[in-house]
């Protein structure tokens, strides 16, 4: 009952063809042994445009200019969710009161570039969250909540029509 995604740091405007053959990682080959193994799991490869979308998303809601390298895999994990589902809680993305300097939940290593970011553009990523959230300040603060809305309950505002000056 788990969906495995794959995705890999291509250059901004890869040649897709140029990433199969020489990405900075290598997916493909476990990917298609993972896939002969249970063909029945879904397994997925984001596109590295989508990828670098989220960046330029990122980027248009910075004032800033900040340095073009991928967004983070939890980045990635919540825009996944957030169109697959109505409504997302994440917990300690944004760090709470309760904050370490702990990378991962998973292993005991300690840095404070994890949270506040390094190679990710995390500062930025973590300021868009907080600004979607719709929860509240008070579990945000105490639990590190957000509440995200899925893209299906998002109305965007039609645009204005553009009326020609006489």
């Amino acid at each position: 009952d788990v969906i495995l995604v794959a995705w890999d740091p291509a250059p901004y405007s890869a040649n897709l063809n140029l990433w199969y053959k020489k990405p900075d990682y290598n997916l493909f080959t476990p990917y298609i042994q993972h896939r002969q193994r249970n063909p029945n799991q879904p397994f997925y490869i984001l596109h590295p445009k989508f990828i670098w979308q989220l960046w330029d998303i990122i980027q248009e809601n910075t004032k800033e200019k900040i340095q073009p390298n991928p967004p983070s895999s939890g980045f990635i994990g919540i825009l996944i969710m957030m169109s697959m589902c109505r409504e997302v809680h994440v917990y300690e993305y944004i760090p709470s009161v309760r904050q370490t300097e702990l990378c991962h939940y998973h292993e005991l290593y300690y840095d404070a570039a994890c949270t506040l970011g390094a190679y990710h553009p995390l500062l930025y990523e973590k300021l868009l969250v907080q600004r979607l959230n719709t929860g509240t300040q008070g579990d945000l603060h105490r639990k590190g909540k957000v509440v995200l809305p899925g893209f299906q309950t998002v109305h965007c505002p039609a645009p204005s029509p553009v009326i020609p000056h006489s």
